[in-house]
């Protein structure tokens, strides 16, 4: 089989990316390793940026997104048991986030990209890409049960972290940056309505804890704990219990409880590989990059890696390659900034395992200038709703 481009995975970055170029008239095959029922009940994040939700819609991706999706005009920093909301619209001229969960992108595009796009093929293991240092890169992948070949003008790996389009990368041009956190997320999802109306960050002695929702009926929360954490050790109670600890207030404020539907724990890890670019091969989302949740960038870097790529790859198949030589060196330029956001929010929030009561007073003092200096509210506003995004092709 050939096609124009190649691309291997079909998270957010990827599916984008293939209706982008269907809709400017460049012919893809989408390569998912995964069955159908396994992409589209996933969890993962849900805050979009301002920017990627505007780039969904533009992309005809948005109807449902805008119809059950939650705008969200703030949120709230919670410590030394005090409540501070950080307004987005008055600090960054009218910016927003809207919750709607990655897995509800995927099925948006998923939808598209069956019944108006190209081949999308689950259950297609990518074994390896070759060949990518020339103009005709191929894709090597196993699909129901044969060895078959993609020959393609170009190559996007989209596969994630543990995917195979980053180990084409020769080690000789490639470039690693590496965190782990010596803490993790134990999440859970709850069928009670969220306690709070926007996403509330807390720092505690105890750890860090956040209140999220993936719906109006639906809970999403998560507590700070130790790296090496069996959610199963956890009961439904002490879950409870923790988080009740962690999100109290002085006023009247109560957290509901529920039911709790799923367990999970999330390490905490950065990582950045450069080049994203290695001859026809370019590496989009977590295969070139990994943020800490706290600053929910994960999902919105893949969305704006989708937005760069499509509108380099249309560039240069009507003749101007400049886009592409420098999609690479503008797309790293906006993951470090997502790095540094994300690592910021993290430490602001999070107790180390070895902090000291010096370390405690330095992150209150901290949190109190967030709390009390509007400059410092505008720059975590920003940052957290995104810069935005260039024209969507």
């Amino acid at each position: 089989m050939r096609t124009q481009v190649g691309i291997i995975g079909a998270g957010p970055a990827g599916l984008l990316l293939a209706r982008l170029l269907h809709t400017a008239g460049i012919d893809s095959v989408v390569l998912e390793s995964r069955d159908r029922a396994y992409v589209e009940t996933r969890q993962r994040a849900g805050i979009l940026e301002q920017g990627a939700a505007d780039a969904l819609r533009a992309a005809g991706a948005g109807e449902r997104m805008d119809r059950e999706g939650l705008r969200h005009d703030g949120i709230e920093l919670r410590f030394a048991r005090r409540r501070h909301r950080v307004d987005f619209p008055t600090l960054t001229g009218g910016r927003s986030v809207t919750v709607y969960a990655q897995t509800e992108v995927c099925k948006d595009l998923i939808a598209l990209q069956r019944r108006e796009g190209g081949p999308l093929l689950f259950g297609a293991e990518a074994l390896a890409v070759e060949d990518a240092g020339t103009d005709r890169p191929r894709v090597r992948y196993r699909h129901r049960g044969r060895e078959r070949v993609l020959e393609c003008a170009y190559v996007a790996g989209c596969d994630g972290f543990r995917g195979v389009s980053r180990a084409a990368v020769p080690p000789a041009v490639a470039r690693t940056y590496e965190r782990s956190h010596p803490y993790a997320w134990l999440g859970v999802l709850a069928a009670v309505p969220p306690s709070h109306d926007e996403l509330v960050y807390a720092r505690h002695d105890r750890g860090f804890a956040l209140l999220s929702l993936r719906s109006p009926t639906v809970s999403r929360l998560y507590l700070q704990v130790p790296a090496d954490t069996d959610p199963a050790a956890w009961s439904d109670a002490d879950i409870w219990d923790e988080l009740e600890r962690r999100l109290e207030t002085d006023d009247a404020w109560r957290l509901a409880r529920g039911p709790l539907t799923a367990k999970s724990v999330t390490p905490l890890r950065s990582f950045v590989h450069e080049p994203l670019r290695h001859g026809r091969l370019l590496l989009a989302g977590d295969a070139a990059h990994i943020v800490p949740p706290t600053g929910a960038k994960g999902l919105n870097l893949a969305v704006g890696d989708a937005v760069a790529l499509a509108r380099a790859l249309i560039a240069a198949e009507r003749g101007d390659p400049a886009p592409l030589d420098a999609y690479s060196a503008d797309r790293l330029r906006r993951v470090w900034q997502a790095e540094r956001f994300s690592n910021a929010m993290t430490a602001l929030l999070h107790r180390p395992p070895d902090a000291t009561p010096f370390d405690d007073r330095l992150q209150l003092a901290q949190l109190d200038r967030v709390a009390t200096c509007r400059a410092a509210r505008a720059d975590l506003a920003e940052a957290y709703t995104g810069e935005p995004f260039d024209d969507v092709p």
